[in-house]
């Protein structure tokens, strides 16, 4: 198989080519790994690549056989290193699989690398200086977002059809959307962090994948769903299967927009006009789409402020175990500003402030919740601004402490952490693009906890009504290796 072929599959086409015989996984890796020495010089989207001889795959798994990266960050497999994209966990190697990884075995997919993230997930743009910037490939001037930065840029360059990505303030959705791919976020409890942790970021923190189609997405969160025990939240089961959920009709449903984001920040006059036509098209396919005001249950500040109250305790009690672990100083050289302002502003968080924050996650979620008695899904823009060029994020971090950080990175993305505090999916579609620049917009859809299968089959219809496969980046596996 060439790399011109290869991407034009999806990883459950390719999962059917391995199951037919028309292909193996050992070939498939090795065309993946092509695809990657074409097109991650100019993205930086890969950590490393590893050998998989010793790690077979199991013939009747579902996605046998299909190339697979996992973040460096999130899940850990046995043997392979795990740096969180910092100086302080350099060299750190794990010693055994999450309850993740061995999922992600069982499910078939050959994993061959680790993709980059920016220090500790601590940001949404994915410029860590252990390993440079990531690049998006639709513009390479510009971010490809975080923290799940390198497998947004792999995937969508067509290095691998998905990848591992994990969010906790929109990780996985935001680079989704820079990247023109489709990122659900499931329900708190959905995906077992274990055994490692019972929760991440308070219960903020859940994982998944990014792809190029809503099939691949639901065929991976078929797979790595379910309680592990020991797990301190567990998600109900869903009706049917997710794959199953992608080709149903949605029926006639009632969205909610929000143009606006809860913190003052102005949508882009981009973004505001996809928002337009998103809607419209909603609208042809028969749903009931309405502005609807949107209440938080908080002030924007006192969101904000709980938010890098619950965010920097979390950072600070993993940088302690971390520079303990290592023999390592917690200083400059070892942290990036941003970052050590975060582990600073943490370390003052008293116990009470701490429980205060979590209680504004509740008072989040039970707002949040009231809305979906009025409508099946919210629709937001994902972001309300383009792709920002690379640099744009960092300027001037070294003069913020811990909170003005929470508070830069919620007003370049307000539409996204509301939902993490509530612990409900929510997914960005990659349904528009941007007239002048060509570059993707995704729209934001959220629903009401445990309910991804109704994600799932509104975005399976937008995919068919707005198809968004076709679509390729200017560095593109397909058009730049050497077949």
């Amino acid at each position: 198989m060439k790399v011109a072929e290869y991407v034009r599959f999806d990883a459950v086409g390719l999962a059917e080519l391995v199951a037919s015989g028309e292909v193996s996984p050992a070939e498939l890796e090795d065309v993946a790994r092509e695809a990657a020495q074409a097109v991650d010089p100019r993205l930086n989207a890969i950590v490393e690549t590893w050998p998989t001889d010793d790690e077979p795959t199991p013939g009747s798994a579902p996605l046998a056989g299909v190339p697979f990266l996992i973040k460096d960050l999130g899940v850990t497999m046995a043997g392979r290193r795990l740096e969180l994209g910092s100086r302080l966990a350099v060299g750190h190697v794990a010693g055994e699989d999450s309850f993740l990884m061995r999922r992600l075995r069982r499910a078939g997919l050959v994993t061959f690398g680790r993709t980059t993230t920016p220090e500790m997930a601590y940001s949404i743009t994915t410029e860590p200086v252990l390993y440079g910037s990531t690049r998006n490939p639709w513009d390479p001037e510009r971010t490809a977002g975080g923290s799940s930065g390198g497998a947004g840029a792999a995937v969508a360059a067509g290095v691998v059809p998905i990848a591992h990505a994990t969010d906790a303030a929109g990780s996985l959705r935001i680079p989704a959307a820079y990247n023109g791919l489709f990122g659900l976020k499931p329900s708190r409890g959905r995906v077992s962090m274990g055994p490692g942790a019972d929760d991440i970021f308070s219960a903020l923190a859940v994982q998944n994948g990014v792809s190029r189609t809503v099939r691949d997405s639901a065929a991976l969160l078929d797979q790595i769903r379910g309680p592990e025990p020991g797990d301190p939240y567990v998600a109900p089961e869903p009706y049917r299967p997710y794959t199953q959920e992608v080709s149903r009709a949605p029926g006639v449903l009632r969205i909610g927009v929000l143009p606006q984001a809860w913190g003052g920040r102005r949508t882009a006059a981009p973004v505001a006009e996809a928002l337009g036509r998103t809607v419209r098209l909603l609208e042809s396919l028969g749903h009931r789409v309405e502005e609807a005001k949107v209440e938080l249950g908080a002030g924007w500040e006192e969101f904000v402020l709980a938010a890098a109250r619950l965010m920097t305790v979390n950072l600070a009690a993993s940088i302690d175990e971390l520079a303990a672990a290592f023999g390592r100083p917690i200083d400059s050289s070892t942290l990036e500003p941003e970052t050590l302002a975060g582990y600073r502003y943490g370390q003052r968080v008293s116990g009470t402030e701490f429980v205060t924050a979590l209680a504004m996650r509740n008072r989040v979620a039970r707002a949040l919740a009231r809305h979906f008695e009025s409508y099946d899904l919210l629709l937001t823009p994902t972001l309300p601004e383009l792709p920002p060029h690379l640099g744009t994020y960092g300027e001037g971090a070294e003069a913020l402490d811990g909170h003005g950080w929470i508070d830069r990175l919620n007003d370049r993305s307000p539409f996204t952490m509301a939902f993490n505090f509530a612990g409900t999916p929510a997914a960005s579609v990659p349904v528009m693009t941007d007239a002048g620049t060509g570059l993707p917009i995704g729209m934001q859809f959220a629903a009401d906890y445990g309910r991804e299968g109704l994600l799932f089959r509104l975005a399976g219809q937008l995919e068919q009504a707005s198809p968004w496969a076709d679509r390729t980046p200017a560095v593109w596996a397909g058009n730049q290796a050497g077949d």
